[in-house]
């Protein structure tokens, strides 16, 4: 009887083990295919720009400007970061939108590639669990 109780137990938790495993592939297979999806951003071809474009408004510093009453002087500018420091460049008004094209396509990649690295974690999880489910004793 003891011995029935124990073969029992051991097909239940087989068969709970099995229904475990068809979860973990069906993630890993989601899991890989977002992986897919994410990395195909780096393979584009269009240039990037590291860096942000918007909108500066400021003072010259001239008593007689029309700045000191509040009409700030506007211009574009791209800022990004080197070496730790803030860099910052004019924008002629020609080449805003296209250094706007490219400093996004930097973004999404750099979010592809932040993705990248949480799905890597993730996958390598599922695939432990798999292993240790399907793991027995020599």
């Amino acid at each position: 009887m003891f011995l029935y109780a124990i073969n029992i137990y051991d097909m239940q938790r087989r068969e709970k083990d099995i229904e475990t495993l068809s979860h973990l592939r069906q993630d890993l297979r989601r899991l890989l295919g977002e992986l897919k999806r994410s990395v195909k951003v780096v393979f584009g071809r269009s240039p990037l720009v590291k860096g942000n474009v918007y909108e500066m408004a400021r003072k010259c510093g001239k008593p007689s400007c029309a700045c000191t009453r509040g009409e700030l002087h506007r211009s574009m500018a791209l800022s990004w970061s080197h070496s730790g420091k803030t860099k910052l460049m004019s924008i002629p008004p020609e080449r805003v939108a296209e250094l706007r094209r490219k400093s996004q396509e930097y973004l999404r990649v750099r979010r592809a590639r932040a993705r990248v690295s949480v799905l890597y974690k993730q996958i390598l999880a599922v695939m432990d669990r798999i292993e240790k489910l399907r793991r027995e004793e020599p």
